[in-house]
């Protein structure tokens, strides 16, 4: 299938209509860590596999805040649309050629934000206690899950440092223009739009891993560093209305 993907492009493409809601998303720190495409295929939703880049796939680490989630149109959600998020994702591609992300998990400290997405989308959110410090250009995330009953926690520290041109590698990780996910017994693509990434060179400072990653079966990824790391300050993004993510199979024709 990753012969027939898409191309990697940094601009999204025009987000048809209607859509869903806007998001700003804000402060994050990219960890990624690469692996064989077949240590994470099992985690795949169907009709979709690991995309790779030069032979190898990825999976991320992204903590950030989440600011002024609301509808398209009108004023953001007060309170309950800025939040924190850690995310746990993985790199995709469908039988359509669309390239996009599999989240294994998405932890916020907003419990109806968590019933929302799990209720709606399938999303696998968890409830979770969760902070963002910020020292100049130290950023520092913490989360402990509250639920499901997992017991897990994480901290992250990043210095960002100055901006750099994203790569071949960066645009693979951070140009996706949406998300797979399975529901309603069947996959789901969920497309996206927002400006270029500005990216900024990040330094590890502290990273504390006691469940997180293990949680979603990555256990071994929290015993030695990331392979890549980057920081943004953000973007405001977009997402559209779910389209499938696999093509519908072709009727036999029929005898004459």
């Amino acid at each position: 299938m990753t012969e027939r993907a898409e191309p990697v492009t940094v601009e999204a493409a025009v987000l048809a209509k209607p859509r869903l809601l806007r998001q700003n998303w804000c402060d994050l720190s990219f960890l990624h860590w690469a692996v064989e495409p077949g240590a994470v295929a099992r985690y795949f939703p169907p009709g979709v596999q690991p995309d790779v880049f030069e032979g190898r796939t990825y999976v991320g680490l992204v903590p950030f805040r989440m600011v002024g989630s609301g509808l398209p149109h009108g004023p953001a959600m007060p309170w309950l649309g800025t939040f924190q998020e850690t995310n746990v994702r993985l790199y995709s591609v469908d039988s359509t050629g669309r390239r996009g992300v599999v989240f294994l998990s998405l932890d916020s400290d907003r419990a109806l934000v968590v019933a929302g997405a799990r209720s709606v989308f399938g999303l696998p959110y968890r409830w979770a206690r969760m902070r963002h410090r910020v020292q100049g250009d130290l950023h520092t995330y913490t989360a402990t899950l509250r639920w499901p009953g997992v017991s897990a926690r994480s901290r992250v520290a990043v210095r960002a440092g100055g901006p750099f041109e994203a790569g071949p590698l960066e645009q693979f990780l951070t140009a996706r223009w949406g998300l797979h996910v399975a529901r309603f017994g069947r996959t789901w693509y969920l497309p996206n739009e927002h400006p270029v990434w500005s990216l900024r060179r990040a330094e590890l400072i502290d990273l504390e891993d006691d469940g997180l990653l293990a949680s979603v079966g990555l256990t071994e990824l929290a015993t030695r560093p990331p392979d890549h790391l980057a920081f943004s300050d953000g973007v405001p993004a977009t997402f559209g209305t779910p389209v499938p993510a696999t093509r519908p199979r072709q009727r036999p024709a029929l005898g004459h």
